[in-house]
């Protein structure tokens, strides 16, 4: 057990490279913007189409399509298609659960 500890401390301590940094930037600048929270808390659970993620938040189908492009690029959604139709749902069970946590943490303050 404390070999793992260990080696968890080490791999803190390692310097991140440039790649790593901006990843987790990027990644971190989409969860700061709350359009784009808002639409990765619908797909939390569920996958929407551009459309019902429009209707569902009051948002304009182009705000919703720039922001999913956004988090396209990030691979923080996907999406699957279906004839015309493209179904948009989460990419990152790791950033999920972090914007659960950050949620939780927000609604007990």
């Amino acid at each position: 057990m404390e070999d793992n500890k260990e080696a968890e401390e080490n791999e803190i301590s390692k310097d991140l490279d440039e790649e790593t940094l901006f990843v987790v930037s990027q990644t971190f600048k989409a969860l700061g913007d709350p359009t784009r929270i808002r639409i990765l808390h619908l797909l939390f659970n569920k996958e929407y189409s551009v459309n019902e993620i429009a209707e569902t938040l009051h948002l304009r189908q182009s705000t919703v399509s720039h922001q999913l492009r956004f988090l396209k690029n990030l691979r923080l959604v996907k999406y699957r298609r279906a004839g015309t139709t493209l179904f948009y749902s989460h990419d990152d069970e790791h950033v999920m659960n972090m914007l659960k946590q950050t949620l939780d943490h927000a609604c007990h303050h």
